[in-house]
């Protein structure tokens, strides 16, 4: 199971999900679903977006769990 860390990544920037979201050019709830982990998918532009605005690697967001 892949899990998105998100949440911690936009705490150290100290960065919303809307302020995020509108810095990358997708909606609030398309971020949403990213954060929630119901994404079936991610874009590789979107994840550099997020990586670019985030100053993180794809790392500190994905994780995977058994």
């Amino acid at each position: 199971m892949i899990v998105v860390n998100l949440e911690v990544a936009l705490a150290k920037k100290k960065m919303t999900s809307g302020e995020l979201a509108e810095r990358i050019g997708i909606t609030q709830a398309n971020l949403s679903i990213l954060k929630t982990g119901k994404a079936k998918a991610v874009r590789f532009s979107t994840l550099e977006a997020i990586c670019r605005e985030l100053d993180c690697q794809p790392g500190d967001i994905l994780e995977y769990k058994e």
